[in-house]
């Protein structure tokens, strides 16, 4: 079953279009390319253009997950993740004063992202023409463009506060361009996906994968009523809605938790029943952008340690992302009863170079030897004496040890279908809603509603789920355990790298505050005027008016 995916994007213009775009593929059911160029401007009223101009519209989803700004945007400067040994982007996590409109993944996702609005802009407006559709698909593909749209305008609100709220598409370049309230943002997302989830596929798969369906809209939804409840737009009625969504998304689709918490992002599954939307990526270097990138970012230098060398299986190193100390003694304390860090980090590792070698970070031996799959390194996550790490015939990397090379290194994005060691444009789809964030966000609005009884069962369905055999009981809380703080961290223990902390740290009203608690790297620089990341300085300068007309965000 071939599986590809769109590689340019779709922008409206009154004279004739060039595009990459893609078609569906009755056969194989997943979103699939044609490329098509210098296309005349009717193109969109045609059955196949408002097809393909939809599916355009999901590439540009590939601006944000798996993607390098997009990691840096929700994963650098938390409480859970710090800098490791290389990359140019660690200001983003130290929030110095290099992090300003200049900065390159403010301006690409700001540009690609408006691209897909006017987009679907496009194929809404141009809708009413369209020939050769039946009425159902036509208002499927509207739907899904609404889906799209709403998307990005609820990360774009989240990140920069109010932006340019543009609902029709824009066909000549214009200047005219005004800073839009947060609370009309939100209505506006609000009213694409209200008017978008009655024409979607009522089931947990689109018949054509890869399409959004009326679960992933009522998840998403879900998610901006959570999210606008503690912000300016925010209505005593936004907990009560989330939770109706949340819990329709849980009864109505067939979805289910797998039984395994490992098996969710494990290689070659990305399809399974906990998976209600995800980005389609694909190894066709000529149809997948910039690829799946994830794969990289959060591993340790395993490379160049005795017994090792690099390759597919354990993946590119480049330390970017570290775990700080309060991930790994508080998130993941409990490793007796619960399954997660064990199933989410990396513990061993099997030599692919044999030979004899000095050891490196372990000095409890001076020597040793590997033959081929013997284990090389062991992080057991707790300290030992050096008498103790010397019993054993290989090096032992303990927290004392852990340095910004040396540390563990996440599973969750690893992708060992790679062509060679070196290719960083990975093929893994990204998991981007799963069922697991469903019944927290779920039990976190009804906790805000005060239900703590429904709230604390919600929480214990993906706490047994996440225990090891026989310790279900013992995963269980009470109500009288059910704190915010409880649901802080049980989040990161079942999302940890999925693209959310930098977002939920912020809509909860404690990014600096916990920023300064756990993050030694941020702690110094981050202010109050971080929880906004700045406009970027091209958006400004072709404003009409400039700053005047469209202001930077205060502290940029």
């Amino acid at each position: 079953m071939k599986k590809l995916a769109i590689k340019l994007n779709f922008w409206a213009k009154s004279t004739a279009l060039i595009l990459g775009i893609s078609a569906m593929s009755a056969c194989s059911g997943f979103l699939e390319e044609d490329v098509v160029s210098q296309i005349g401007n009717d193109y969109l009223s045609t059955a196949k253009g408002l097809n393909d101009g939809v599916n355009a519209a999901y590439s540009t989803m590939r601006a944000w997950y798996g993607t390098e700004r997009g990691n840096n945007f929700t994963i650098f400067g938390t409480d859970t993740y710090t800098n490791g040994a290389d990359g140019s982007w660690k200001f983003m996590n130290f929030y110095t004063n290099q992090f300003d409109s200049q900065n390159g993944h403010v301006r690409e996702l700001w540009d690609e992202f408006y691209r897909g609005i006017n987009t679907c802009n496009a194929v809404i407006d141009r809708s009413a023409d369209a020939t050769g559709v039946s009425e159902e698909v036509l208002l499927q593909r509207i739907s899904e463009a609404k889906f799209i749209r709403a998307h990005h305008y609820f990360i774009m609100v989240q990140l920069f506060g109010g932006v340019d709220l543009q609902l029709s598409e824009t066909s000549t370049p214009t200047k005219e361009v005004t800073r839009a309230s947060v609370p009309a943002i939100y209505a506006a997302i609000i009213q694409d996906l209200e008017e978008a989830i009655p024409n979607l596929e009522a089931k947990a798969q689109s018949s054509n994968y890869g399409r959004a369906t009326r679960p992933a809209a009522e998840h998403l939804l879900g998610r901006v009523y959570l999210t606008k409840a503690t912000s300016e737009a925010g209505e005593a009625s936004d907990y009560g809605k989330a939770e109706t969504l949340f819990q329709s998304v849980i009864d109505n689709y067939g979805f289910s938790l797998l039984p395994d918490f490992g098996d969710v992002h494990a290689f070659g599954n990305e399809i399974n029943n906990e998976v209600i939307w995800s980005t389609q990526y694909t190894y066709d270097p000529l149809t997948t952008g910039g690829g799946n990138n994830a794969h990289v970012f959060f591993l340790m230098e395993y490379d160049v340690q005795p017994g090792m060398i690099r390759d597919t299986e354990n993946g590119r190193p480049f330390k970017r992302f570290r775990p700080t100390d309060y991930t790994l003694n508080v998130i993941f304390a409990d490793r007796e009863n619960d399954s997660r860090y064990f199933k989410s980090y990396r513990d061993v590792f099997l030599s692919n170079r044999p030979g004899t070698y000095n050891t490196t970070f372990d000095k409890s031996k001076e020597t040793l030897t590997f033959a081929a799959g013997d284990t090389t390194m062991w992080l057991p996550g707790y300290n030992m004496p050096e008498s103790e790490r010397a019993k054993y015939p290989y090096q032992v990397l303990t927290p004392e040890l852990y340095t910004e090379r040396l540390f563990p290194a996440l599973r969750k994005h690893m992708d060992p279908g790679r062509a060679d060691r070196t290719q960083f444009a990975g093929g893994r789809d990204y998991i981007a809603f799963r069922l697991a964030d469903t019944y927290l966000m779920l039990a976190e609005a009804q906790f805000r509603q005060n239900k703590i009884s429904q709230a604390t069962e919600n929480i214990n369905v993906v706490r047994r789920r996440a225990a090891f055999p026989g310790k279900e009981a013992e995963m269980e809380i009470s109500e009288s355990d059910l704190t915010f703080e409880f649901i802080t961290e049980e989040r990161e223990r079942e999302l940890i790298g999925e693209q959310s902390r930098w977002l939920d740290l912020k809509r909860w009203g404690i990014l600096v505050e916990r920023v300064k608690l756990y993050n030694p790297q941020g702690a110094p620089n981050i202010q109050d005027f971080h929880v906004l990341r700045p406009i970027p300085q091209n958006q400004i300068d072709r404003a009409e008016g400039n700053a005047s007309a469209f202001p930077q965000n205060p502290g940029y």
